[in-house]
């Protein structure tokens, strides 16, 4: 599919959509592979350190290796024809341009999915309680990414949608709108 070229990161807070739209627009590309950051944090078999928990040294170490290894899987995938979609949690400028100096000179598309907090709220509430994120931090992450980003990629408002309407503007509309340098 035209316009689908080089690396796809999907962002925004728990409960967004994340998983599924990546999940989803994968399915409907040709030669494509979906980057789960949860999925490659479960590669760590013992002393496994989430994002936000203790020591935070860390944890932030362990953050800069998953976003490390999503990058050299993308780079590989991209490097043999295929179109990688990386879903992680990206909250500052600062990871977003460790993305961008790891993933050169590779085409990047970013995209933060905006479904207003309360949209997340919800879903976060209703999925499966193995598969919930507890996090109660979603007014502070919002204003920060907005401070972080301003108008870098592509802020996709997808209150109004279903994952299927939005994994097919995502095809049809991320080469114009989520290209970032």
């Amino acid at each position: 599919m035209p316009g689908m070229h080089g690396v796809v990161l999907v962002t925004g807070m728990p409960g967004a959509g994340k998983s599924t739209v990546t999940r989803l627009v994968a399915e409907r590309l040709p030669r494509s592979a979906r980057l789960g950051g949860d999925e490659v944090n479960q590669l760590i078999v013992n002393g496994f350190v989430w994002a936000l928990g203790e020591p935070a040294d860390e944890a932030a170490r362990q953050v800069e290796l998953l976003h490390r290894n999503l990058c050299a899987l993308a780079n590989n995938f991209v490097d043999a024809g295929f179109t990688p979609l990386i879903d992680a949690m990206i909250p500052s400028r600062a990871k977003l341009d460790f993305f961008l100096d790891l993933l050169s000179p590779r085409q990047l598309l970013f995209i933060v999915l905006t479904p207003g907090i309360e949209v997340c709220r919800h879903r976060n509430e209703i999925r499966d309680p193995a598969e919930r994120f507890d996090f109660d931090g979603y007014d502070a992450l919002e204003a920060d990414m907005h401070r972080e980003f301003g108008d870098t990629g592509w802020w996709f408002d997808t209150s109004a949608l279903t994952p299927t309407q939005t994994a097919d503007r995502i095809i049809a509309e991320a080469h114009h709108r989520a290209r970032v340098s």
